[in-house]
């Protein structure tokens, strides 16, 4: 299992994501926030953008990977639904991420923000999980 929903009220959607590995988890936590974003099944990887990004530590790193994937939705006006995470460490990460650009019937729900509400990155014995909570 790559990631659940735990939660969904009005103003929030609460996720547990899995991962075996830090790319793992990152990549499955992008494609968790994109299928609350959009269609990711009917989203095409046809154009892709660089995401680089330096924190103090991987829970940061986690919380601003995807508060950029979020930006990036308006930035570059696409939806996106193929994450490659190609370096990654406890500080850093350097990723392509693909997708096409938004159209209205690909849309799902507007999610403005990650929260810091239960916000939570853990090693576990079978790799890693994260808890997160987005503001929608």
């Amino acid at each position: 299992m790559k990631y659940k929903i735990i939660d969904k009220v009005t103003s929030d959607v609460m996720l547990e994501i899995y991962g075996k590995s830090p790319k793992e988890l990152f990549e499955n936590a992008a494609e968790a926030l994109f299928s609350i974003i959009c269609e990711v099944k009917k989203v095409k990887p046809l154009k892709s953008k660089k995401v680089i990004l330096k924190e103090s530590n991987l829970e940061n790193l986690m919380f601003f990977w995807l508060q950029q994937l979020i930006a990036r939705v308006d930035i570059d006006e696409m939806f996106f639904s193929k994450f490659n995470i190609e370096k990654i460490t406890k500080e850093s990460l350097t990723a392509t991420i693909y997708g096409e650009t938004i159209t209205p019937e690909k849309g799902k729900t507007v999610v403005k923000s990650v929260t810091n509400h239960n916000f939570k990155v853990e090693k576990t014995n079978k790799g890693y999980k994260a808890t997160v909570v987005l503001d929608i």
